[in-house]
């Protein structure tokens, strides 16, 4: 169904593609990126790669194996970024052609297991509004758990964590 690859330079022009059909899309639920980030994504994403290079983060694109052809293959991105100490916080993002079918809860799955086998980190931290149910669901169904309420800009949210 899906299939995670840790970013790479060549990635740089589905992912643009990507963010840019899915800008609306995920507006609705996570602060927007802003004009500067399309403007500089060359750049910002040799700066991710970069640091992604140092172990501090671990960038990845969720890509459709039953795509039909490569334009249609990147369906999302999942990340861990602040590690340290064992520990990171989950981010991701699944295309709004994409939701619904449980690709962001298989993509969540598979970067939870490369945390361990690959990364050896011991426990994910993430976050969401709570105006966003399916991320909530996505979370839960992956063995997170609620353990604050927060403002995620000036919204309500909750912070999860899962044990690995």
């Amino acid at each position: 169904m899906v299939r995670l690859e840790r970013l790479r330079a060549d990635h740089a022009p589905a992912l643009l593609a990507f963010e840019r059909e899915n800008r609306a899309y995920f507006a609705r639920s996570v602060p927007d990126r802003g004009d500067a980030y399309f403007a500089g994504f060359a750049t910002h994403h040799a700066a991710r790669l970069a640091e992604q290079d140092t172990g501090g983060i671990h960038f990845h694109v969720v890509l459709d194996e039953n795509a039909p052809d490569d334009d249609g293959r990147l369906i999302g991105r999942v990340n861990l970024i602040d590690v340290e100490q064992g520990t990171a916080e989950l981010g991701y993002r699944i295309g709004e052609r994409a939701a619904g079918r449980g690709v962001a809860t298989a993509a969540v799955a598979a970067v939870c297991r490369l945390a361990t086998t690959t990364y050896g980190l011991t426990s994910l931290t993430a976050r969401t509004t709570l105006d966003n149910p399916a991320s909530r669901t996505v979370l839960e169904r992956n063995g997170f758990a609620v353990v604050e309420r927060i403002a995620i800009g000036d919204r309500p949210g909750v912070r999860y964590e899962r044990e690995l």
